[in-house]
């Protein structure tokens, strides 16, 4: 009886563990959405253009299309049957698949398909290339280990040759993905999506192609250009060459040869690496992207080509330098160029991980260009490398995320905490393997300006070595790490992220500032919603006409920072994904939230360029200051008629707790509201002035000369950074001469601060300065 019991119990559980993932898996994917490609996927031959245009032969195969699948526990043997079809390269939980399941770290995902192929002779191989599989693949030919790969975002590629016999070929690959499980690369996929988080992908999830080579052939191409010297670097990898050869490559200009180099190399050679001079190059910029070819050619002594490939190459140069105002910017091609642009997440409701079309993957980015964008950082993801090659030919700048993930468990850091997270040996090899290969994969595409190995606190450990190898690793790109969030110091750019902004820090002698994250303003649009569960912005509008309100004063905040030396900016974000509803367009692409000819108008000034900021009344990162405060008033406390006898003078800024991110100041009673007066003198009165402010879990009342300025409350991100407002009708409520600033501040949470400043600043063409009284000391 006690058996019977015990075993009972068992099936029990059993059953209760098998209802609760069916009831979770029923949950995860019982969502769905088309767009206006899902009907022009072709299941006979998906994704059908050739997937390595930086490296391109004429001779391949496309093996997508329907294969074979079987979802098993990991303890069981390849499946004897499968369960049906998988339409790959769409990851399983995609309705694009048409399986539309979980898989989970307790199963393997098993997939089938078979292919015929021509007799090889003795000197030619055939290879078997992926352009990603998440996360661990094992392939297998005719019954065989041919190899495998770990990471969920970078090209392979296995050589079939040992393995094939006459006839049929059976392809069979076993893939394991623990989706948030582990510290593993993997971006925003979760078990539980909800707001920023989203469904799991796991599986094909990019182009699966065969392709015939000699078995001496080429295998990497990296192009570096040197517009400084008029040259192109050119490093190409082969296999282990089995005999004297020669290498050439040919530089092409709208098809006519202008350059031509060639050495040649040893039995046994690896590598070789090219100095090709590039007579008046033509550079590479967002208004002309101008791209040579290149035709790589491996030969006999004798002049018979052995390998031949095509390549591609812009002349481009992206550094750090001094603007015209006098701070660290970027630079492109040694000119300032302010890089504005969108986080773009590149998730699709049919596809998720993988667009149903190359047309639809680039929709977005046209859509980012037509906006008056000209860049994006693709955040935590890498694309097809077609996707790179068309922002190339289209002239859009791309920051380029190392995927990462690990914002749950314990290798996630706070933006207070000193000390990276202390990563296990093995996962930090595995995530750096991970890392060269994407740099390696990538590294010819003019169009990738910028490498971001981290992403704010998630995974972040030994910033200052991993960064300082990224930077050594490839000179030619900007290193941005970490990305907001928890700096340390290193890489070529300070950057912020603070919603909804906008916001700055300072540039550095040898570092930029950049906004790496601002924005994020949702808007609810009806019939085009992903599920029925909440919908998530970082401000979440469904009046439309309140939602441009605000975005056009974002806008407008943010072209003012231009003038205390900003270099580039990333709105959040493109597109829509799942619950968040902060994108510009909706996730089925249906809808555009904003006209792009008005967000052009609005995007213009920020290409302009900036004049110098101005102090008029400076905050506590600017300049040690001073405050008359108090906690008790009058009713007409703010209209500044010397009533402050009662007052005390204290320093700027203000908290009621020790607040690591801010200067230290003047302890704030807890129990009690803030009021601030302080009084300023200016000579001319301009006709817009800067809010530099820092509002953490308060509210605050800012009246000039006795008049309303603004009401603001905290929103969002602003623990880390200041936030800057733009006010245009500044003659309103400025004179000249002598002026009083009085300012209530409020808040119930016990852990509350505040500082002000008020600048002058924008672009020469719309902005005029004020000249102060305050002394050049204090002018930045």
């Amino acid at each position: 009886m006690k058996m019977r019991i015990n075993l009972l119990t068992l099936v029990f559980v059993f059953c209760s563990f098998s209802l609760s993932s069916q009831e979770n898996a029923e949950d995860v994917l019982r969502f769905s959405m088309d767009t206006k490609w899902t009907d022009q996927v072709d299941e006979e031959s998906p994704w059908n253009n050739y997937p390595r245009p930086q490296m391109k032969r004429e001779d391949w195969t496309n093996l997508n299309g329907l294969w074979e699948y079987a979802i098993r526990p990991v303890r069981q043997e390849q499946p004897a049957e499968f369960d049906g079809e998988i339409l790959v390269p769409f990851p399983v939980e995609s309705a694009l698949s048409k399986v539309k399941k979980l898989v989970n770290e307790d199963n393997y995902l098993w997939y089938r398909t078979t292919f015929e192929t021509e007799d090889l002779n003795q000197e030619e191989k055939l290879h078997l290339n992926f352009g990603a599989v998440d996360w661990e693949a094992v392939v297998y030919l005719n019954g065989k280990v041919v190899g495998g790969h770990k990471g969920g975002y970078t090209p392979f590629s296995l050589d079939l040759t040992p393995f094939l016999k006459k006839g049929k070929q059976e392809l069979i690959v076993r893939v394991w993905d623990p989706t948030d499980l582990g510290t593993q690369a993997r971006g925003k996929q979760v078990k539980d999506p909800k707001g920023i988080w989203y469904t799991p992908v796991t599986g094909i999830w990019q182009t699966v192609w065969l392709e015939k080579t000699s078995k001496d052939y080429i295998s990497l191409v990296k192009n570096t250009p040197d517009i400084d010297n008029n040259n192109l670097d050119v490093e190409v990898s082969t296999s282990s060459l089995s005999e004297d050869m020669k290498l050439k490559v040919e530089v092409l200009k709208d098809g006519e040869k202008i350059a031509l180099n060639e050495q040649n190399l040893s039995p046994a050679s690896k590598s070789a690496g090219f100095e090709i001079a590039i007579p008046d190059p033509v550079l590479w910029t967002p208004e002309n992207p101008f791209l040579y070819d290149l035709v790589i050619s491996l030969e006999t002594l004798e002049g018979k080509t052995v390998d031949k490939v095509e390549s591609y190459f812009g002349m481009r140069k992206i550094s750090l330098g001094i603007g015209p105002t006098g701070y660290t910017r970027i630079m492109l091609n040694n000119k300032p160029l302010f890089q504005f642009g969108l986080l773009d997440q590149g998730w699709w409701p049919d596809g998720l991980y993988t667009a149903p079309t190359e047309e639809a993957m680039m929709y977005d980015v046209e859509m980012t260009k037509k906006m008056g964008f000209n860049m994006l950082r693709k955040h935590v993801k890498v694309e097809p490398a077609r996707f790179y090659y068309n922002c190339d030919k289209m002239g859009m700048l791309v920051w380029q995320d190392m995927p990462n993930g690990n914002y749950f468990r314990d290798l996630r850091i706070q933006a207070w905490e000193e000390k990276d997270a202390v990563r296990p040996f093995d996962s930090s090899i595995q995530f750096e393997t991970e890392l060269k290969e994407m740099m390696d994969q990538f590294h010819s595409f003019p169009s990738i300006v910028v490498w971001v190995p981290f992403n704010e606190g998630w995974g972040q450990y030994d910033t200052e070595r991993v960064t300082k190898w990224v930077s050594a690793y490839d000179t030619s790109r900007l290193i941005d790490s970490p990305s907001g969030w928890t700096d340390r110091g290193v890489g070529d750019l300070i950057d912020t992220h603070l919603y909804p902004g906008p916001g700055m820090e300072m540039p550095e002698e040898d570092r930029a500032s950049v906004l790496g994250e601002f924005g994020g303003l949702g808007l609810t649009v009806d019939g085009h919603m992903w599920w029925d569960k909440k919908n998530w912005g970082y401000l979440t509008y469904s009046d439309k006409e309140e939602y441009l309100d605000r975005f056009e004063s974002l806008i407008k905040d943010l072209i003012g920072l231009k003038s205390f030396g900003l270099s580039g900016a990333i709105y959040t974000q493109t597109t829509d994904v799942e619950g968040e509803v902060n994108g510009l367009i909706t996730y089925d692409r249906e809808v555009v939230k904003i006209k792009p000819e008005k967000t052009r108008e609005l995007f213009a000034p920020l290409y302009k360029e900036p004049e110098k900021y101005k102090t008029v009344v400076a905050d506590s990162e600017q300049d040690s200051n001073n405050w008359m405060i108090a906690y008790n008033v009058n009713e007409d406390w703010y209209k500044g008629d010397g009533n402050t006898n009662s007052w005390k003078t204290a320093r700027a800024p203000f908290s009621t707790y020790d607040n690591y991110f801010l200067p230290e100041g003047t302890s704030w009673d807890k129990n009690e509201d803030l009021y601030l007066i302080k009084e300023f003198t200016i000579d001319e009165i301009p006709e817009s002035m800067i809010l530099r402010y820092y509002l953490d879990k308060s509210s605050m009342e800012v009246y000039l000369n006795g008049k309303l300025l603004t009401k603001e409350k905290h929103e969002g991100g602003r623990k880390r950074h200041y936030r800057n407002q733009l006010i245009e009708n500044a003659s309103d409520y400025l004179k000249k001469g002598k002026n009083t600033i009085a300012i209530s501040v409020k808040g119930e949470p016990e852990e509350r601060s505040f500082d002000l400043g008020i600048y002058t600043g924008g672009v020469k063409e719309n902005m005029e300065f004020l000249n102060t009284s305050i002394s050049k000391n204090n002018e930045k």
